[in-house]
């Protein structure tokens, strides 16, 4: 009778497994979550067959079966939490829980370190908590700990949408926290272990918010789709205005000649210049949408793509394409000592430089005052593109984060968090490296190295370029 629940709640965690991985497709996350329910049909199996028999040895041996799962299902909940909040700097701790757990693994069957024995209680034998327990109740708990931490941070910059479905896991793990009861039983306390059910009750709410929430959804990659969407409309008022373009200039002399009352000169000026402002807002619009797209793909970066390309050609391909508002082109200036090549992708290079060219027009203009440099030279160890503004600077606190996905300081200002973490993505799928320094009120500075290649003459034409590296074609 024991036996039952474990049994049940151990053909409930293999479905959970299954049925994420079928209806969310194979990923990371998705992965590790199915690693945990694994690891849990594991330890529940062995506990239903423990809770059958009555001879102390094969007991013991399910014992030493069953806690293996045990010890790595805390990692494998951290593992999860660190790939669902996008926290790949989490990976080395991540690795060292698992080698950790490998660790007391290995003294599971070997020693009475960690497990000492049985008790026997009136449900059947449960293992007795060996001295060197505590090191897995610790474990334990700082992994549990750490990953409430990683879905606190990640609510406190998400997208709207993602905080109501990150609320499903963070109560979950909390849910999780209460099957540390369990351990009591470890330690002498004799009762019918409840921990499996809010186990059960924890992991059940996640796949709830994977399958019914969409929990695994980029928030990105669906605003990219969107975005996707509005080309369409984007080119028909596009077209819309260039035919206004054409007519509107005959149709404003013939009012001005008729002397008709009604609009004055300065609205009658305003409108000969519409068009112009339609085009100018749809070129913007649409380099928002090639962002968003750019942004989107780089998590699934093909580098068998990847070729030599002149940083000149793309430095000049990102001042002519950026769409610059009125005097913004005349802040920013580029000091090219050296061409050099760099391998990856110009396009997305390009996309790298719009991300900064954008962020420190930004703070150029929120204080008012200050120039653009874009720089091109070959330092000691490395290729160097340096942007660098004397905007209104970045504050100390904030600095340490600025490559994290989705995290910004701009709440009411439409900003995702995503720019400087897609720039972060780029560079380092090239090789190289990308770093920020700033002073409040004085400047920021972005630099970016590449691995040295064969260098250009600084004075080499765009046509030669061309010829060697041709850029593929954008929609405008």
């Amino acid at each position: 009778m024991y036996s039952i629940l474990p049994g049940l709640v151990s053909l409930v965690f293999i479905s959970y497994g299954v049925y994420v991985l079928n209806s969310r497709g194979v990923n990371r996350a998705s992965l590790t979550f199915f690693l945990i329910c694994i690891t849990t049909f594991c330890w529940q199996a062995a506990w239903a067959l423990m809770f059958q028999v009555t001879n102390a040895d094969t007991a013991l041996l399910l014992v030493h079966l069953g806690y293996l799962p045990i010890l790595f299902l805390p990692t494998t909940l951290y593992h999860f939490i660190a790939e669902l909040t996008g926290r790949r700097a989490e990976r080395p701790f991540v690795q060292a829980s698992y080698a950790l757990a490998g660790v007391l693994a290995l003294l599971v069957p070997t020693t009475d370190w960690l497990l000492s024995g049985l008790y026997s209680y009136f449900y059947g034998f449960y293992p007795k908590a060996g001295w060197l327990h505590p090191v897995h109740l610790l474990q334990t708990t700082v992994v549990i700990l750490r990953g409430l931490y990683l879905l606190y941070r990640r609510q406190q910059v998400a997208l709207s949408t993602e905080k109501a479905r990150l609320r499903y896991c963070f109560v979950s793990i909390l849910i999780y926290a209460v099957a540390s009861i369990d351990y009591l039983c470890n330690y002498g306390v004799e009762f019918y272990p409840p921990g499996v059910l809010f186990i059960a009750a924890s992991l059940g709410l996640i796949a709830q918010a994977m399958v019914r929430h969409n929990l695994l959804a980029d928030p990105l990659a669906t605003a990219a789709s969107i975005a996707h969407e509005v080309r369409t409309p984007l080119a028909t008022i596009r077209s819309q205005s260039r035919v206004l373009a054409r007519n509107l200039p005959e149709l404003i002399a013939g009012y001005r000649r008729s002397q008709a009352p009604g609009l004055n000169d300065e609205q009658l000026d305003y409108l000969s210049e519409i068009a112009r402002h339609i085009e100018a807002e749809v070129s913007r619009s649409n380099f928002i949408v090639d962002m968003l797209l750019a942004s989107a793909r780089v998590g699934s970066l093909e580098r068998d793509n990847f070729a030599l390309h002149s940083v000149k050609k793309v430095v000049d391909e990102a001042l002519a394409c950026y769409p610059f508002t009125e005097r913004e082109r005349d802040k920013v200036s580029v000091r090219l000592s050296d061409d050099f090549r760099f391998f990856g992708s110009d396009t997305l290079l390009v996309y790298v430089l719009y991300n900064l060219l954008k962020n420190a027009l930004h703070a150029v203009k929120t204080k008012g005052a200050g120039a653009v440099v874009i720089e091109c030279y070959k330092d000691f160890d490395q290729n160097m593109v340096v942007v660098t503004d004397t905007g209104h600077g970045i504050a100390a606190d904030v600095l340490p984060h600025v490559f994290e996905p989705f995290y910004t300081t701009r709440k009411s200002g439409g900003g995702t968090g995503m720019g400087l973490a897609f720039c972060h993505k780029v560079v380092t799928a090239f090789g190289g490296t990308i770093s920020c320094e700033s002073e409040v009120g004085s400047y920021t500075r972005f630099a970016l190295g590449f691995p040295h290649e064969r260098a250009l003459p600084a004075q080499a034409t765009g046509q030669h370029l061309a010829d060697d590296f041709p850029l593929p074609d954008r929609a405008k």
